[in-house]
């Protein structure tokens, strides 16, 4: 049984709205008495912004919002150039093996499995940063989500994704304007990334992988010429 308070937060967070604002900014609200899991993991509502100007060069671009120029470990301990993914939608997730939200990984293999062969690619990063719920080595993650979720979509080596030591890749999706900006309030957050690499919505930790609206944005980006950038999300008035 899962001990962690926060996950249990998470569990009892009941009447959540999720608001669409604009084209791709997300506010995500409760409803309630007490404290909100928002305010318990640090997850803000944020509100919208325009995305960047999309790269105007063909190769890795110098815009500090593209996120595809890092080379990552897999997790079988082989570099993989992130600049592969180009031209794929990806989903973004920290993941962990002993949260309460463990179970989104059934649903993130699911997603996968659906759009993969329209362009979506999950890519999973295990960390440790809360509560200590990612505990294990690379292998011991791999067989885990393998034998117990079937997981097939890529994953990747056990980084950091806030503090001092966080990895390069999570400063660039945490440099983000906001509201898709910010270190990650808890495992399993989302970050939406267009198949020219840039950032184009964040998820929190409890807006599950088949969510209407999260797919919506999937879609949306799935539907976008793989050549041509995608409409930047409008700010709101």
């Amino acid at each position: 049984m899962n001990t962690c308070p926060l996950c249990r937060v998470y569990t009892r967070v009941g009447a959540l709205g999720l608001l669409a604002v604009g084209a791709g900014a997300l506010i995500v609200g409760t409803a309630g008495h007490g404290r909100s899991a928002l305010a318990e993991s640090g997850e803000t509502a944020r509100p919208a912004v325009a995305a960047p100007e999309p790269p105007k060069d063909g190769g890795k671009p110098s815009d500090p919002k593209y996120v595809l120029g890092f080379t990552v470990k897999s997790i079988d301990g082989t570099d993989v150039d992130l600049a592969k993914y180009k031209g794929k939608v990806l989903l973004i997730v920290n993941v962990a093996s002993k949260c309460g939200l463990t179970p989104q990984y059934e649903q993130l293999e699911a997603l996968y499995k659906q759009k993969k062969d329209d362009g979506l690619v999950i890519l999973g990063f295990p960390a440790n940063n809360f509560g200590g719920q990612e505990p294990g080595t690379d292998a011991e993650i791999k067989t885990f989500c393998t034998s117990k979720y079937s997981v097939t979509f890529p994953m990747f080596a056990k980084i950091s994704v806030k503090g001092a030591d966080q990895h390069p890749l999570y400063k660039a999706l945490c440099g983000q304007p906001a509201p898709i900006g910010g270190d990650p309030g808890w495992n399993f957050t989302k970050f939406v990334v267009d198949r020219q690499g840039r950032v184009q919505a964040r998820f929190d930790s409890r807006v599950k992988p088949d969510d209407k609206a999260l797919v919506a944005k999937i879609d949306e980006l799935l539907k976008a010429d793989a050549t041509k950038p995608a409409e930047p999300p409008k700010a709101a008035n």
